[in-house]
């Protein structure tokens, strides 16, 4: 398994009820993101919610802490004023989460510039490491917590469709993080295998059933 991962007429109706329909309808919020667009494969809608519920505190293991400090100086050079930095961990690992007023340039478009400081971030703390090496999620008001969420439930509704029409199903492009939430959520599973195809940027996971 690689690492790297898709109003109808209404009979009888009254003539003015397509005022009234019109008129009751509640006009998105202007910080709601629209779906991601690709060019083929399977989709996953880009939910981005204005909202952020901050995830349950826990302890900072030891370990964390000079992890953390280099991200708050790298928060502090890159002129993110405010930043703050917090530990938690999820089933898909661990989490450093950025707090602050406005993080939209950290995010970046689909959260390519997040993913991009992941990696630099990552491969600095693992420099020079031979085993053991420590990985953590980099994120901003919830973003890839939310985003891992749906892939979540985009692998097991591929999982369903690739055992319903016995075939393989190719997603969407995705961040290498993503794939590996793909991989990760059916890396158990006994019917399905999964696996990483194509070059960068136009990467995508490959969800097949066993015996097809």
């Amino acid at each position: 398994m690689s690492d790297d991962a898709d109003g109808a007429k209404q009979d009888g109706a009254s003539p003015d009820y397509g005022r009234r329909r019109r008129a009751g309808r509640t006009a998105p919020a202007s910080g709601a993101a629209r779906p991601r667009r690709s060019s083929g494969g399977e989709r996953p809608s880009e939910f981005v919610p204005r909202a952020h519920v901050a995830p349950a505190a826990m302890p900072e293991p030891d370990s964390v802490k000079p992890a953390r400090e280099l991200l708050e100086g790298i928060l502090e050079r890159m002129g993110i004023a405010e930043a703050r930095v917090r530990y938690y961990s999820r089933s898909e690992g661990e989490y450093l989460e950025v707090d602050g007023p406005d993080l939209a340039n950290l995010i970046g478009r689909h959260g390519h510039t997040l993913e991009a400081l992941n990696l630099i971030f990552n491969n600095i703390v693992n420099n020079g490491v031979k085993k053991d090496r420590h990985y953590f999620t980099i994120d901003a008001e919830g973003y890839r917590a939310r985003r891992a969420d749906m892939l979540k439930g985009l692998a097991l509704a591929t999982l369903e469709r690739a055992m319903r029409e016995k075939r393989p199903i190719t997603l969407e492009p995705m961040l290498p993080s993503e794939r590996k939430v793909i991989h990760l959520a059916l890396a158990e599973n006994p019917f399905v295998t999964t696996e990483s195809t194509g070059v960068e940027p136009e990467r995508r996971v490959v969800v097949a059933p066993r015996n097809a």
